[in-house]
């Protein structure tokens, strides 16, 4: 079986295509043939050598795959640990859904990373509902524009922020009633002036240190901001008096390291309130682009150039 070995090679990467063992399956897995894999900032992490997987998932890069179950043929979407960036991959049975009709098959591969991570930080940890306001920082990854979507799907508003004037068209087509240049003004003064002070329900914030006051300055009272990463720094000084007066809540949240069981019913409840939205048409990922598995260097150097707007994927079906 072949896998993507990648290693850090200058400014960019160098990535190759490795011979490994075939997966096996264990009692609660499924081997899957893979069609696609999802390239996310975790892969540039665990590169690095900053993110290593949870202990026993396999070490192979790749957080979500579609492909077809090779026991049955079907068509599906997995959400993983580790292992996706390979021909075949073992994925535990509760992590994996079907492919909607909508989306073909490589595109599919952009749903389980982004779209999960959406629905566990705005509806699970932020009980984003219909009527409410979310504010998606990056709101032009893969994550941001599944967030912004997903808002939108739920009778919810939502703005997004970018360093990119290239980038507001496409957090627009997701759905975003506001698309903000955070180079031409700052998110909080925007969003004061489209919808009034104290709006925001639920942030969704990967970038940390630099956006935590104004985060604090827009929340409506008992508003939460969910960090998912921080991309400008971990550390910063909190106005605990400005936060108290919201009722506000900051909450840390990832998805890659939590037990299977939970990602199990995580995955259970986006089958059944959110899946559903892309065979209607309510829903689509946003693809940036797509790439050859052979030249897999180009999709981790687009990554972390940051120059998509929407998933990257890698396309594993030529490969023998």
């Amino acid at each position: 079986m072949k896998f993507l070995r990648v290693a850090p090679a200058g400014d960019g990467y160098r990535a190759e295509l490795a011979e490994g063992p075939e997966p096996r399956p264990a009692a609660d897995e499924a081997l899957i043939e893979v069609a696609a894999s999802g390239v996310n900032r975790a892969d540039l992490s665990q590169i690095a050598g900053r993110y290593p997987p949870p202990p026993g998932e396999p070490e192979i890069l790749g957080l979500e795959v579609s492909g077809r179950l090779v026991e049955t043929g079907e068509s599906v979407c997995a959400l993983l640990a580790g292992g996706g960036h390979s021909q075949r991959v073992a994925a535990p049975r509760g992590q994996i859904f079907p492919a909607p009709p909508g989306p073909d098959l490589v595109h599919a591969a952009g749903i389980p990373e982004a779209y999960l991570t959406a629905f566990l930080n705005l509806v699970v940890e932020g009980g984003l509902s219909a009527g409410g306001t979310a504010l998606v920082h990056a709101g032009a990854s893969g994550v941001g524009l599944a967030a912004i979507a997903l808002a939108r799907f739920l009778g919810a508003r939502a703005a997004g922020t970018t360093r990119s004037a290239g980038k507001l068209p496409a957090m627009a087509a997701a759905g975003a009633e506001l698309a903000i240049d955070t180079t031409q003004r700052p998110f909080a003064e925007a969003v004061e002036e489209r919808w009034g002070r104290d709006a925001v329900d639920v942030v969704l914030d990967p970038i940390g240190a630099a956006t935590l006051a104004g985060n604090v300055r827009v929340l409506k009272k008992g508003g939460r901001v969910i960090f998912l990463a921080t991309l400008s720094g971990g550390k910063v000084e909190l106005d605990i008096a400005a936060l108290w007066a919201k009722s506000g809540r900051l909450i840390a949240s990832g998805l890659r390291g939590r037990p299977r069981a939970e990602k199990a019913r995580l995955v259970a409840r986006f089958r059944e309130e959110a899946l559903p939205g892309f065979a209607a048409g309510d829903l689509s990922v946003a693809v940036d682009s797509v790439h050859p598995a052979a030249r897999a260097a180009e999709a981790f150097e687009r990554m972390r150039a940051n120059r998509n707007a929407g998933k990257i994927l890698i396309d594993w079906r030529d490969v023998r």
